[in-house]
């Protein structure tokens, strides 16, 4: 199968789950879609945390440069270009802001490009979330649910590292605006630097340049704009798009995948859990 032939498919196959595609759980900033999916997902990159919990079967995954590698769960860090097939497996898909507390904690758990995560660290989640499915009003709420896979993915304690104050002003400031135009020169203003000595500190701090980080946070809009929205012209213009060409193009590079795979699915907004 190609990449242009990769599919998502409902939760659970049978009259456990009657949904005729994904679900997907948006918030800004991230999502968890449950669901299977098959194709291969051509080289890609974006700025979150990738986890994928296999509930039945394993998933695969490949570097730019290494070999395909197959397990029940794994973990791709942020901005690492990487290639993905879920090979039909029913999973959940975790994308985690890398600058909130639990970011830096997966980031001090998973150094290596793409990590496969242990069995037993696995099967407590791969439980929780078939509950979840399978058994509602047996299970956790969805935002403690999304807390406890994390949380049991890594190891350690979490890490006692913050960023730099005026990259955290910065960055709370953007994600509290409507307004996704705000530039390198409004930024490095208000936390009194030159845009010069941002410039270097946010791309220290946050590992993308100051631009490349205001589009992923305008396409991390899109993402909950097309669960609200349900038309990829309507997401463009609420998350500051040129068009829903402009949304397309960049969806693609930084997800592998069409905009339109999420028009398949349901869709549930909530809080972020992080």
């Amino acid at each position: 199968m190609s990449s242009t032939d990769f599919l998502y498919k409902p939760a659970i196959r049978d009259s456990r789950w009657e949904g005729d595609g994904p679900r997907w759980y948006l918030w800004d900033g991230g999502f968890l879609a449950l669901g299977s999916s098959e194709g291969v997902v051509p080289p890609h990159a974006h700025h979150a945390f990738q986890l994928v919990i296999g509930i039945e079967g394993e998933v695969a995954a490949k570097g730019a440069r290494g070999e395909w590698r197959s397990g029940r769960g794994l973990v791709v860090p942020p901005d690492v270009e990487h290639s993905y097939n879920g090979l039909g497996a029913i999973g959940a898909m975790l994308f985690v802001d890398p600058e909130s507390s639990e970011g830096v904690w997966l980031r001090s758990t998973f150094r290596r490009e793409i990590d496969f995560v242990p069995e037993e660290r696995i099967v407590p989640c791969a439980d929780e979330l078939r509950k979840f499915l399978e058994r509602p009003h047996q299970s956790m709420e969805i935002r403690p649910l999304i807390l406890h896979c994390v949380k049991a993915m890594c190891a350690g304690a979490p890490p006692s590292r913050k960023m730099d104050e005026r990259v955290t002003k910065v960055l709370q400031e953007i994600r509290a605006s409507d307004d996704l135009r705000i530039s390198l020169e409004t930024a490095a203003a208000s936390v009194y630097l030159s845009e010069g000595r941002f410039a270097h500190l946010f791309k220290q701090q946050v590992g993308l340049p100051f631009r490349r980080y205001m589009l992923w946070r305008k396409l991390a809009r899109a993402v909950l704009a097309i669960g609200r929205e349900r038309t990829l012209g309507a997401a463009a213009h609420a998350a500051d798009f040129a068009d829903a060409a402009h949304l397309t193009r960049t969806f693609y590079q930084m997800f592998g995948i069409p905009p339109s795979v999420m028009m398949r699915g349901e869709f549930f907004e909530i809080e972020s859990p992080f």
